[in-house]
């Protein structure tokens, strides 16, 4: 079959149509990445007329420093909890709101509004509501006849602390898309392990799961991505970074913050980067593997 020939009208179509969002593509996010890579490898200072180049120095300093590895760990430890904790809460909420219970629509509305609230909204909130003196959370631990800890002072309860916050405002985004998976299951087929005889757990685990694996991976990676970036949140809960300097985190600390260091932050940055691209082939190379999609 012969090739249609292409007439100049189409490639002028296209350049109309394409190039502007090629044009915007090319200079508002690579054009930024590529500078970004030349930062990196300089000793400068943001507002310094002048920079020296140190090569690869402050990605050695980055992974070898006390504060480099410190970052690491936070992240991971709060991208683990938080994800996990998102989808697992969102998955058993998606399981209860999905019954026909009295009052699940007002349900699913009051948890995903969470979700299209501002972080920074929500933050300021939540540090009230962790405040030992006036807290809402000093009654509760009263309640049980325990004293509420300094959430704040502590590296540890300043991350559990985090932790629980981003949950909360995830929570209703996982749930919503988990009940979307759970409403597009045939009913044929839960009819059909009913007929057979399989308990509720048994259709739960072989039947509804792997047909929700689709929406499982695609939450996996968002949410993991999200959990990598967060910043808003952290920021205002503990505004020097203790115990929540996570990546990006660590990136405004090091070039907006006290230390203005431009090139460490740039490298920082490239670090970040390359790590959540790895993350994502990785999710797609092996985790898409185990997705059913039909």
């Amino acid at each position: 079959m012969r090739h249609r020939r292409r007439r100049p009208s189409d490639y002028l179509f296209f350049v109309l149509f394409a190039g502007p969002n090629v044009a915007l593509i090319l200079a508002f996010v690579y054009y930024p990445l590529l500078m970004n890579l030349n930062y990196s490898r300089l000793n400068w200072r943001i507002g310094a007329s002048t920079a020296k180049i140190v090569g690869l120095a402050n990605y050695k300093e980055f992974f070898t420093s006390d504060t480099g590895l410190s970052v690491w760990k936070v992240t991971i430890l709060f991208t683990i909890c938080t994800v996990i904790g998102s989808m697992l809460l969102g998955l058993i909420m998606a399981v209860v709101v999905n019954q026909k219970l009295p009052g699940r629509t007002f349900t699913r509305t009051a948890l995903f509004s969470p979700y299209v609230l501002s972080g920074v909204g929500i933050a300021l909130v939540w540090s009230f509501m962790f405040d030992p003196q006036m807290g809402i959370l000093r009654y509760v631990f009263e309640f049980f006849g325990k004293t509420s800890p300094q959430w704040f002072l502590h590296e540890n309860t300043t991350l559990i602390a985090a932790i629980i916050v981003y949950i909360w405002k995830y929570l209703g985004y996982c749930t919503v898309l988990f009940f979307s998976g759970l409403q597009s299951i045939p009913q044929d087929l839960m009819e059909a392990a009913e007929m057979d005889g399989a308990s509720k757990t048994q259709t739960f685990f072989r039947i509804t799961l792997p047909l929700l694996s689709p929406t499982t991976f695609f939450l996996l990676v968002s949410m993991t991505l999200n959990a990598m970036q967060a910043f808003d949140i952290l920021q205002i809960l503990k505004p020097t970074g203790e115990g929540v300097n996570t990546f990006v985190f660590e990136i405004y600390r090091q070039s907006f913050g006290v230390y203005q260091r431009a090139g460490y932050a740039s490298a920082i940055s490239v670090v970040l980067f390359l790590t959540l691209a790895l993350i994502t082939v990785i999710q797609f190379k092996f985790v898409d593997r185990k997705v059913h999609y039909a």
